[in-house]
């Protein structure tokens, strides 16, 4: 048994995007996550979709990819990402995964999971490339602060070993420093924080490591070959 992480698969089963025209690293990239996939993950690990799942944009568009992520071995956990148009309530989300049967699937959406004594918990976070000039960009930030202490809240709770962050956009990144996301981080106790959303040139300015106390890890599928990261047995 072991726990693995993926974000950014960009999926698009039953919808016109052909990722290519984003460069080489993207040819037949659905093909390469299933061979790694497949080559690494048992039945019983866990892989946490770190967002940005299916280009589709209802769940009816997106159902062949959530098909396919089924298919594969393990427990799946997906959040959130900026692509995923999909994403709906969490009640009609459940009912989509129990109407087609998806039982390996479930949401980390203003809740937490386990794998063993370990809390995993987190939200989509706040894109670095946006600012507070939109009032209503602030409001949709705090929403996303809830959303996150709530899922860490819920997780330490519990009294864990450890609890890995999740979130789809980095909250360092270059110079910017996302200061109350990081900050709730480290008032959760959390040391490892997992995220993805960067792509091509931007990968330059990621920020992987230990920095503030945290080990930051950039799972984003172009960046890891497509390929599940090993995060603990």
């Amino acid at each position: 048994m072991a726990l693995y992480t993926l974000a950014d698969l960009h999926l698009a089963t039953d919808v016109a995007k052909p990722m290519d025209i984003f460069g080489g690293r993207w040819e037949g990239h659905t093909d390469k996550i299933i061979r790694h996939w497949r080559e690494l993950i048992a039945p019983e690990d866990t892989v946490v979709l770190g967002g940005d799942i299916s280009w589709g944009i209802s769940l009816a568009e997106a159902k062949g990819d959530f098909a396919l992520i089924d298919s594969l071995p393990g427990r799946k956990i997906i959040l959130k990402g900026n692509h995923d148009l999909w994403w709906e309530t969490a009640s009609k989300m459940h009912r989509f995964l129990d109407e087609n049967g998806y039982a390996s699937i479930d949401f980390l959406h203003n809740n937490c999971f386990f794998y063993g004594k370990t809390a995993l918990c987190g939200t989509r976070g706040w894109p670095f490339e946006e600012d507070f000039s939109d009032p209503h960009n602030e409001k949709i930030f705090r929403r996303e602060l809830l959303r996150l202490e709530a899922s860490l809240r819920l997780g330490a709770a519990e009294q864990p070993e450890e609890i890995i962050c999740f979130l789809h956009y980095p909250p360092l990144y270059s110079t910017y420093r996302c200061e109350a996301i990081v900050e709730l981080l480290k008032k959760y106790g959390v040391k490892r924080c997992v995220y993805g959303h960067l792509h091509g040139n931007s990968l330059r300015y990621a920020v992987t490591g230990e920095a503030e106390g945290i080990e930051w890890k950039l799972v984003s599928g172009d960046f890891v070959d497509f390929t599940p990261v090993f995060l603990k047995k």
